[in-house]
Order: C-alpha cells, then sequence, then structure tokens
C-alpha cells in the first residue's frame, strides 16, 4: 500500500499533467525532479490507481454469434464485441469495458472474486467503474510476477480491484512459479498461501485471461521463468495456450511440462469448481488458445471479439 507522502506525491504529478497540461520537464523544473523522474512518477501513478485514464468506446455485440458460442460450448454465457473490420481487431479497451459491464451486473456484496494476471484483465478491471461498489473480497489467484511486469500481474490488479469496490484485498504471498515441483509443494504448504489460494478456489467470480504462449508477447518468457527454446519445445509437442498459468493442449488437456506443477495458484481443475469463470481475449491470432481453454471446461463465460469467435467456430469443426 501507498504511504500518504508518496500517494500524494503522485497525485500531485498527475493533476500537474492530467489537468493542468503541463510538460513532465515543465514538472520537473518545478519539482526539482529529473524528467524520466517525472515520467516514471506518472507511470506508477496508473499503475496503482491513483490516476485512471476512461475512453468511452461505442461498444456494440453480435448475438448471433454469442448465441452459437453458448450451443457450441455449454457457456453461461457468451460477450462478443462487434467489430469494424474483419481485418484487423480493435483495441483491448472496448473488450475490457463489455468484460467489465458484465461484472458490474453480476457482482454482489458479499461476494468473493478470483483475479489473474493479464493486458485483458488490466484493461477489464481498469474499465470497472469508479461509481460502482459492491465490496467484493478480491483473491489474487496466482503468484507475483517480477516487478517490470507489475502493471498487470495479479497483486496490482487485485489491490486495484479492491480499491475500486471498496473491498478487502487477499495477497498471494508467492512467486508465480517455483524453483521446482517440490519447491511449489512446500510454497503452497505455506499457511498464510494456502488461506490465499483457498479463498480463491471458494470464489464467486474468476476473471481471467487467455494466453497463446506466443514467444514475443510471453510473460513466462519475460518473467525467466522459461527460455524461448524450452517454450518453442512445449509449444512443439502439442501446448497452445494457458489459462491461470496452466499450459493445455488444443483438445483441452493439461499438457504434461512440469512448469504447471510449479505454478502457484488456482488449478484448471478447481477453476471448474467455480460459479462464473469469465475469460477475456481478443483477436485470431488467440483462437487455437480460446479453443483449447473453452474445452478445459474451466471457462464458462467468454469475452472476445467477432473475428476471433468465428475462427474459434470454424477450428472447432475441422
Amino acid at each position: 500500500m501507498l504511504d500518504s507522502s508518496q500517494h500524494n506525491l503522485l497525485a500531485q504529478v498527475a493533476s500537474m499533467y492530467y489537468e493542468q497540461d503541463m510538460t513532465q520537464n515543465e514538472i520537473g523544473a518545478q519539482l526539482e525532479l529529473s524528467r524520466v523522474k517525472v515520467y516514471r512518477l506518472l507511470k506508477q501513478a496508473r499503475a496503482e490507481g491513483v490516476v485512471q485514464i476512461s475512453i468511452n468506446w461505442p461498444i456494440e455485440r453480435d448475438p448471433e454469434l454469442e448465441k452459437q458460442l453458448i450451443q457450441t460450448f455449454g457457456l453461461k454465457e457468451a460477450l462478443v464485441l462487434k467489430t469494424l473490420s474483419t481485418h484487423r481487431s480493435p483495441a483491448l479497451q472496448p473488450l475490457g469495458q463489455l468484460a467489465a459491464h458484465y461484472l458490474e451486473r453480476v457482482l454482489t456484496d458479499g461476494s468473493t472474486m478470483a483475479v489473474c494476471l493479464g493486458r485483458s484483465t488490466y484493461e477489464t478491471i481498469n474499465a470497472i467503474s469508479p461509481d460502482f461498489q459492491a465490496k467484493v473480497r478480491v483473491a489474487q489467484a496466482m503468484g507475483s510476477m517480477p516487478f517490470s511486469m507489475q502493471e498487470v500481474d495479479s497483486a496490482t490488479l487485485a489491490r486495484h480491484l479492491a480499491q475500486k469496490l471498496d473491498g478487502e484485498v487477499l495477497y498471494l504471498s508467492s512467486p508465480l512459479m517455483a524453483d521446482s515441483v517440490e519447491a511449489a509443494e512446500v510454497l503452497r504448504s505455506q499457511r498464510e498461501i494456502n488461506r490465499v489460494l483457498m479463498a480463491a478456489r471458494e470464489a464467486n467470480v474468476a476473471l481471467l485471461g487467455i494466453g497463446n504462449l506466443d514467444p514475443v508477447n510471453s510473460g513466462y518468457i519475460k518473467a525467466g521463468f522459461v527460455t524461448p527454446a524450452e517454450l518453442a519445445e512445449i509449444v512443439a509437442t502439442g501446448a497452445v495456450g494457458d489459462v491461470a498459468g496452466q499450459i493445455y493442449t488444443l483438445e483441452g488437456e493439461l499438457h504434461p511440462c512440469d512448469y504447471n506443477r510449479r505454478v502457484i495458484g488456482v488449478t484448471l481443475a478447481e477453476l471448474r469448481q467455480i460459479p462464473t469463470t469469465l475469460a477475456v481475449a481478443m483477436g485470431q491470432a488467440k483462437a487455437k488458445a480460446i479453443l483449447g481453454g473453452l474445452r478445459t471446461g474451466a471457462i464458462n463465460v467468454l469475452c472476445t471479439d467477432d473475428n476471433a469467435a468465428r475462427e474459434v467456430l470454424a477450428l472447432n469443426t475441422k
């Protein structure tokens, strides 16, 4: 949590930049800070939720694709964003707004929400209205990533959401991936870690992202958990995506790699027991990962765009 002096500095810098239209150089000169320091403070202000930027995108859904997804995969609900072009996907922000509207509809006072890391979950949480407060208990459902990825880390997202909802946050004091299977078992047995994992398992709602194991954007590689060669080998042996850090095949089966046993967080089997599991992912490049994720049975509400939805349905018939 921020102390009052740091919170005040972040608010002051953000106000000067966003409300008073001062440049970073002007702010630095007035506060006797370097421009680089001002830039970092502005970035931290957004990551900590001190400043929130909201863009109201036009949200139009595709009911026919939603119906097909629900019938094909037995989903509780499907949210499909209608795009303006078949050649490119829209920005992730409107998809986050669509998912946020759904959460505002289903979250109630006293419920527990499990949060996983990812850019799509970041955009969803960022899009939840500051006026919506349901006093929800927020449980971090995955261990933490290195500081360099703090903006989209599950701990940061859990804190940001709890602050928005005026609720309690439960932190999972563990790295996302242990050094070995044996070390992971030791971490999971720790009382505080087990307590938070238990709360996540018993959540009413889980917010998930879907990764497609793209080596360019892989959080595993950026965090140093996996080398590019190791990830390439996993993909070559049938892996197509990951949900909550769990790597799976196109058929929806857990991949036999030991990385799955080293992840500290909720499992696919545990996600299947949560009443509402909302996965947010977009783009045709993620179609195989989305299809495999749906086949795991760990997702019962999907929020995606129309291009991805069509590709997922087409792949499912092959």
